[in-house]
């Protein structure tokens, strides 16, 4: 099997935006939990998996102005960046690994990750994600992550994956993240299929 950037690599040159299963015009569930966990304009977001997503796009004409875009492939976030235009310099492109980057500790107000988490199929990449995500996000920041739901497809991208209730998403996180709401999503993919996903908003324990 490729290593995983040789993969997305892959993946992103060989399909256009609107050919990946989980392309949505527009991440309207994702944009509604984001402005009510932070009103504020002033937050600091980073979108994890951020490849070829408008969610930064729709972000910034809400007036969102501090944003992070991280991915592992370079071809996806050249084409948000290329999409973007004049606009690009208001994102902040980050390229690499979820679970080995760098990021430095309690940086972001809000952590979003539509369809990263499902792919750690071993334990031990899901618990150094969960690292990650406590070190980088705020004490009382907010966390919202989805996956594909319990009756979601199995493989993904040519990968396996795993399919997650609310209450199994939360319990990959542990007793420091408070979960505030959770939401199912019916995704109805360019190829006619319909996808279902699992969304799950938390917020870290101001004593994490």
């Amino acid at each position: 099997m490729a290593e995983p950037k040789q993969h997305w690599e892959s993946v992103y040159q060989t399909k256009r935006p609107t050919e990946v299963s989980w392309y949505r015009p527009h991440l309207e569930v994702s944009l509604q939990l984001i402005e009510h966990a932070v009103p504020s304009r002033n937050a600091r977001i980073i979108d994890v998996g951020a490849g070829e997503s408008t969610l930064v796009d729709d972000l910034l004409v809400r007036g969102y102005r501090d944003l992070d875009a991280l991915d592992l492939s370079t071809t996806a976030l050249d084409v948000a960046r290329a999409r973007l235009g004049a606009d690009v310099s208001r994102v902040n492109w980050l390229c690499g690994d979820v679970r080995t980057f760098p990021f430095p500790p309690q940086q972001y107000d809000l952590w979003h990750d539509r369809a990263v988490f499902h792919f750690l199929t071993d334990s031990a990449d899901r618990a150094a994600y969960v690292r990650q995500v406590a070190r980088a996000v705020k004490p009382g920041g907010h966390v919202i992550v989805a996956t594909f739901g319990p009756e979601g497809p199995t493989k993904c991208s040519g990968l396996d994956v795993m399919r997650y209730g609310p209450e199994a998403l939360h319990d990959e996180f542990g007793s420091d993240f408070h979960l505030v709401r959770h939401h199912t999503e019916l995704h109805h993919t360019p190829m006619g299929s319909t996808q279902q996903f699992t969304y799950c908003y938390c917020q870290i324990s101001k004593g994490a």
